[in-house]
């Protein structure tokens, strides 16, 4: 399923060049800015071709990892009217995402602020750091599809009942700083 150099790991359907140009194998932490950027160029680049991969399916969100590096690892997903996410952090991972097709709503939270909303529509981008936690949805009447980016990768979400109990700190989960074949190993899940 993924397409395999020394340094990135590409799905098939989306190892394009310019995908390749924007994902900086030799970079071992991404900032939120940085993060932002990727998305928001990788959907502005690719939004045809990913617009071709993208599955709607009524049980659930759709996803799929585009790329993984030992520094980022890149999602697209989809989104019916009605689907979403429960309250989650990314363990201690910044993250981005931006919204390629329709819109998405946004509830989130850092620990001891206030629970905020925001209304994203196409082409829309945010980038975050560790301490948010958020609930995502498509709300909206039409189907949505996002790119995701995450840094490290492979670390593991916690969910949350309500976004209310978020700690007054989110501490980071484990991350290994490991060869991109190890972490290919160890990858269990395929939901970002």
């Amino acid at each position: 399923m993924i397409s395999k150099t020394a340094s990135v790991d590409v799905h098939p359907d989306a190892d394009l060049l310019p995908l390749r140009r924007l994902i900086h194998a030799e970079r071992d932490l991404w900032t939120p800015a940085q993060l932002r950027e990727l998305t928001t160029k990788t959907a502005a680049e690719l939004g045809t071709p990913l617009l071709r991969l993208a599955r709607f399916v009524p049980e659930k969100r759709w996803w799929a990892r585009l790329a993984l590096t030992t520094g980022v690892e890149l999602w697209l997903l989809s989104w019916l009217p009605g689907q979403g996410t429960r309250p989650h952090d990314h363990g201690g991972a910044a993250g981005a995402f931006t919204v390629l097709s329709g819109s998405l709503s946004e509830n989130y939270r850092y620990p001891g602020g206030p629970i905020r909303h925001a209304h994203r529509h196409q082409g829309a981008a945010v980038g975050f750091g560790a301490g948010h936690a958020h609930q995502v949805a498509n709300r909206g009447d039409l189907p949505a599809s996002s790119v995701h980016a995450y840094s490290p990768p492979l670390v593991p979400t916690r969910e949350y009942r309500s976004l209310h109990e978020i700690p007054a700190e989110i501490p980071p989960l484990a991350t290994s700083n490991l060869p991109l074949a190890e972490l290919l190993a160890l990858i269990d899940h395929d939901e970002p």
